[in-house]
């Protein structure tokens, strides 16, 4: 058996797998702060009086969390120091030198995680291609540790200039530390981001230093008390690329776990994409406190190095401290359930991105949230029912609801609740429709020809008018819609990244060379996975390098030809470039010199094979339809919708919209001009007539 856990900003889900049975069971949990393990134990408390399952009979858990990515937002990390080429000190002050908004005159650029008298330069020099211009100062260590001590400091990251050239001064600087100053956590650029572009590099190492001692407390405090319960399985964590890490490797490199959570989501996409002969979907991810879309393309979601966290703008790009890390391109949308509606200063209203969270929580919630928020005009238009949320362990208060829209919004804005509560539903489907149509064309894509796949607590509420808006055909409601990031935990592998840039022509590259570090890093992966009882035999290798037309400053990633790679592969490697490059910008450059930069091998395990089958208490010949409700659509106003259990939906079932499917986890809002079937495996496809 494996569970999967996923803390969100207001729901920690899981789902548990038992592979005997190829049974799915379900359970959802308000977060809890500021310890989100209480949240995890209330889980699995509820998983072992609820279906019998103990902890100490489970054999595997993998776990996504938020606190790396919270750390940074709220700048509650480590006090760290900076340890960098002396004259280098402020390269995490300037930057790129560029700005995010040109036309913004109050422009606020983010600080620095490591403030300017904890960065220290020391006298040493590498060049581009290696080779030692200034040997490193080891006299000046003793001083070094001496500062750091004084000042308390808890983690320090180093990054010398060129060190993915050359790794011997940043590794004796570390070496030096770590006997020296052995309860300081330490962070090498070599090993946290071994390629060019020395303000990433820098911004990568400091931010893995930042967030280091306070992972390292969680993932041990947590192992801990899993294991004095009873559990005595692995425990793996999921990374922002869609892949598993070890709990060690996690404890290392937590800078890869800054995505980790919506990174479940997009796997689950693939996983069900797969099982429905899907290829091209457009993931719709909606939780309480954020939603987020992202593409899967040809069975796979696309990967990026480029990420930002801790924007000032929170969807400006270049807001953020650059990360180059691996990790499932997504767009996030502050539109949660959670969010917040308000009327702003010009008299317009708005919703979010801030969210009431789990404390205090939506005013329907009763827990002291006063603010309406998306959650509570969906109760008040009928989409959820108040005595069945979560299943019917937390009652909702309709009255609540509406004296908070009534309060804030409707009375200030001179009309009803309906249409104030309304107007929250389409706002909130306009932002997220809008970003996910952006987020699709960038990429020279057209949504009208992506199906979507709708999931997370507040999804299958809004999915319905996001597809509507995208003009899709058709929407896929999944089995689990309501934990489905913590089910893509289950269905991902175990995996290694190894980076290595070596710049040169791609006609005079030195093969033998070439040959060599590509083996490394894949015989590196190999032993990776042999940590996490892998065996070579079942691995699968991917090699891939980022390349650019001599002369560029950015480039685009190919995958490289199998097997070793010699003057004979030039001609396959320009043809794949060429391809890709004409698929990204429509054209390609005839007789441009090609340059490679970076090189990544990715060695994986097995991609766990799973049976989607929910357990439920529903007897086989349960009656589906429960009855109607008032329900309150944008063309109607209010009618009798029909309700139905979706536990009791039986393979091949159709019906039409309008209609409400239930579930423990969430609710699906299915609107007017559309059919509703079910298929084999219990999942719900919604077409629509566009």
């Amino acid at each position: 058996m494996k569970l999967g856990i996923d803390i969100g900003g207001t729901f920690t889900d899981f789902v548990l797998f038992d592979n005997n049975s190829s049974q799915l069971y379900f359970a959802k949990t308000l977060t809890t702060y500021p310890d989100p393990t209480v949240g995890i134990f209330n889980g699995v408390k509820e998983i072992e009086e609820k279906f019998n399952f103990p902890v100490k009979n489970i054999d595997g858990i993998v776990h996504g969390t938020t606190l790396v990515t919270n750390a940074v937002i709220e700048r509650k990390g480590a006090k760290t120091a900076f340890i960098t080429t002396k004259g280098f000190e402020d390269v995490l002050e300037i930057g790129r030198e560029m700005r995010y908004d040109i036309y913004d005159i109050f422009l606020t650029m983010p600080k620095p995680l490591v403030p300017r008298n904890l960065r220290m330069g020391i006298a040493e020099r590498v060049d581009i291609e290696g080779n030692v211009i200034t040997p490193l100062d080891e006299g000046t260590l003793k001083s070094l540790a001496d500062t750091l001590k004084e000042n308390g400091i808890e983690a320090v990251g180093i990054c010398l200039l060129n060190s993915f050239a050359n790794t011997s001064h940043e590794k004796a600087v570390g070496a030096y530390l770590s006997k020296n100053v052995p309860d300081m956590y330490f962070s090498l650029s070599s090993e946290i981001m071994p390629e060019i572009r020395e303000y990433e590099r820098s911004s990568a190492t400091a931010m893995n230093a930042y967030v280091q001692p306070i992972t390292d407390k969680y993932l041990k405090d947590l192992e801990t008390q899993l294991r004095e319960a009873g559990f005595n399985g692995n425990i793996n964590i999921m990374i922002s690329s869609g892949k598993l890490t070890t709990i060690d490797g996690a404890r290392k490199s937590p800078i890869h776990l800054l995505e980790s959570g919506p990174a479940g989501g997009a796997m689950a996409g693939v996983f069900y994409g797969t099982h429905l002969k899907e290829e091209n979907l457009l993931c719709f991810d909606m939780g309480g406190t954020t939603a987020k879309a992202c593409v899967i393309y040809e069975g796979k979601p696309e990967i990026t190095n480029h990420f930002e966290a801790g924007r000032v703008k929170r969807f400006k790009k270049g807001s953020g401290l650059p990360v180059r890390i691996p990790v499932i391109d997504l767009i996030e949308i502050g539109a949660g359930g959670g969010s917040i509606a308000r009327v702003n200063k010009i008299g317009l209203l708005t919703v979010g991105p801030d969210s009431a969270s789990s404390t205090p929580g939506p005013a329907c919630y009763n827990l002291g949230g006063e603010d309406p928020t998306v959650t509570d005009a969906d109760l008040v238009l009928g989409y959820l029912n108040a005595d069945y949320f979560l299943g019917g362990e937390m009652k909702l208060s309709v009255e609540a609801a509406r004296k908070a829209i009534e309060t804030k919004l409707a009375k200030p804005l001179g009309i009803s609740i309906e249409d104030a509560a309304m107007g929250i539903h389409r706002i909130v489907n306009e932002n997220m429709a809008n970003a996910a149509r952006v987020h699709v064309l960038e990429k020279g894509m057209d949504p009208r020809h992506f199906n979507m796949i709708g999931f997370g607590g507040a999804g299958p509420v809004h999915s319905f008018g996001v597809a509507k808006l995208l003009n899709t055909k058709r929407l896929i409601i999944p089995v689990g819609a309501g934990v489905t990031s913590a089910l893509g935990f289950l269905v991902s592998p175990v995996a290694s990244e190894k980076i290595h840039s070596h710049i040169s022509e791609l006609n005079v590259l030195d093969w033998n060379e070439t040959n060599t570090f590509l083996a490394e890093m894949e015989r590196d992966g190999y032993e990776f996975l042999a940590k996490s009882g892998i065996a070579k035999e079942e691995a699968t290798v991917q090699r891939v390098a980022e390349m650019r037309y001599y002369g560029q400053g950015h480039e685009i990633t190919i995958e490289l030809p199998d097997g070793e790679l010699s003057e004979s592969s030039i001609l396959e490697i320009e043809k794949r470039f060429v391809r890709e490059y004409e698929f990204r910008y429509n054209r390609s450059i005839d007789g441009m010199r090609m340059e490679m930069v970076t090189w990544r091998v990715v060695v994986q395990g097995p991609i766990p094979e799973m049976k989607v089958k929910q357990f439920s208490t529903t007897a086989s010949d349960a009656e589906a339809y429960k009855g109607t409700r008032k329900v309150y659509f944008e063309e109607t106003g209010y009618l009798d919708c029909p309700v139905y259990d979706r536990y009791a939906l039986k393979p091949h079932e159709k019906f039409e919209g309008p209609a409400i499917i239930e579930e423990t986890e969430s609710t699906t809002v299915i609107g007017l001009n559309s059919t509703v079937q079910v298929d084999n495996d219990k999942n719900i496809l919604i077409d629509l007539d566009q």
